[in-house]
């Protein structure tokens, strides 16, 4: 039986505009460039306000209570639009979204979104996308931006056995506080899972980590400056030159890490998202978390691990990451590798036009100014559509027939989150070769200017809970 709600006659023509749908940090960053190009939009957003997965109240975000931003403040701002210097070197999170709030009441954002407005479906419909809401509304419009995250679908394993004791994802994960009185086993080592470690280290009875392989371990700040900063503002350096280079730092400030129990790393410096995350050496120099190896099966309350040894726990924490879904689309219509989309730049499809992913991509430094940078080049094709064809269909040749090698040389660990990997110097490179090649205007600062809309307002300090 056919949805009323999907006959013709129920339909809103919107074709003259572009569905935005979600209001994290990735959909702000096209709205922003949209509204300085003069593009209508709508805007869409399930939760009820904005900021994505930094807001806590958002069902399903990741952020738990201690979560700082990865990369440092005056690395991580949008473009042009740099945090408060009052801000810490590594921002907390509510830091970051009162930021991101702020950002929107400084280009006046808010007004074109539609919070408590979920994204039920979005299908092809001729040269038109047909989106279908929560509440049955049907709209069409000339494009859709997906703009709705990495960090909310877990992926959970399944480890053979049975196990009496408790099994969550991170995700579930909001206060070290669930961890008194038990013994833990954090499973995974990204950046997240080793920080989630450090809290079970400081609360738990008992603190394990079980690792899968060794990571290069770096540190929050090198000569007293953040250390993304640090690289940011030293030498350009061919690869070849910079990982022995930074390689002999890191044997100057961290030593071996393998005297703590750490496995050495199977890849070398940079073919993986290294840790930067010292405070997990300095709880494993005091004993106060294991490192454990892959695990084998559940035995009750046990754990047994690959190695032949067994731990009895009460909390397994899997920290295992997350996969890139967008449940209101049908798989199809992306090409998929290892579990991550083949998009080129990383967000136009190759196979449909008009429907682009913004913010489903993975990198060795901050996303924000990268989105920003994307964001120009994607609002200025969408312009090119309606006011220079010609121009567009250059574009759209490269998003065929451009498939540039987007890893900078280096030759990543061969596993899923890993398939969509770029290095930032040589993906900022290709993405001004290609402005430069269409022939669009540079992003440069003062660009957004004209639409600001109030001058930036520091928020008030965080204060912890």
């Amino acid at each position: 039986m056919s949805d009323p709600s999907s006959s013709p006659a129920s339909i809103s023509d919107r074709r003259d505009r572009i569905c935005i749908i979600g209001a994290g940090p990735a959909g702000l960053s096209i709205a922003r460039a949209l509204k300085r190009l003069g593009l209508p939009y709508d805007q869409y957003e399930r939760h009820s306000d904005l900021g994505g997965l930094w807001d806590p109240s958002n069902p399903g975000t990741p952020v738990y209570r201690n979560a700082h931003f990865i990369s440092s403040r005056n690395t991580s701002g949008f473009f042009d639009y740099p945090m408060p210097k009052e801000f810490p070197d590594y921002p907390h999170n509510r830091d970051i979204l009162a930021y991101t709030r702020m950002f929107a009441r400084s280009f006046g954002l808010r007004d074109a979104i539609r919070f408590n407005t979920p994204v039920a479906k979005v299908e092809q419909d001729g040269a038109l996308w047909r989106v279908q809401l929560g509440d049955g509304q049907v709209l069409h419009y000339r494009a859709v931006v997906c703009c709705s995250g990495t960090n909310w679908d877990p992926n959970l394993p399944r480890h053979p056995g049975e196990f009496s004791g408790e099994i969550r994802h991170s995700v579930t994960y909001k206060d070290p506080a669930e961890f008194r009185g038990k013994r833990v086993l954090i499973v995974g080592a990204g950046n997240s899972g080793a920080d989630i470690a450090c809290d079970a280290a400081a609360n738990a009875e008992r603190a394990f980590i079980s690792m899968r392989r060794g990571y290069h371990i770096i540190p929050k700040h090198l000569f007293g400056m953040p250390v993304d900063e640090f690289a940011e503002k030293g030498p350009a350096l061919p690869m070849w030159l910079e990982r022995p280079v930074f390689g002999l730092l890191l044997r100057w400030f961290v030593g071996d890490t393998s005297r703590w129990g750490l496995p050495k790393p199977d890849h070398r410096l940079f073919e993986s998202h290294p840790l930067l995350n010292t405070q997990l050496l300095h709880y494993l120099q005091h004993g106060d978390i294991r490192v454990k190896g892959d695990i084998e099966r559940f035995d009750g309350q046990d754990v047994v691990f690959k190695d032949g040894s067994r731990e009895p726990i009460d909390l397994v924490l899997y920290a295992t990451g997350y996969n890139m879904s967008m449940p209101y689309l049908a798989q199809d219509y992306f090409e998929w590798h290892g579990g991550r989309p083949e998009l080129y730049l990383r967000t136009f499809n190759r196979k449909h036009h008009n429907l682009f992913a913004l913010g489903l991509l993975e990198t060795n430094s901050s996303a924000y100014t990268l989105f920003d940078r994307i964001s120009h080049l994607l609002a200025h094709y969408l312009l090119d559509e309606v006011r220079n064809p010609q121009r567009a269909a250059a574009f759209e040749q490269l998003i065929r027939d451009d498939h540039t090698d987007l890893g900078g040389g280096l030759k990543f660990v061969n596993s899923n989150r890993h398939q969509g990997y770029i290095e930032i110097h040589a993906f900022r490179k290709h993405l001004e070769k290609v402005r430069k090649q269409i022939g669009w205007e540079p992003l440069e600062p003062g660009y957004f200017k004209p639409i600001e809309v109030a001058p930036a307002q520091l928020p008030p300090p965080a204060v912890a809970a």
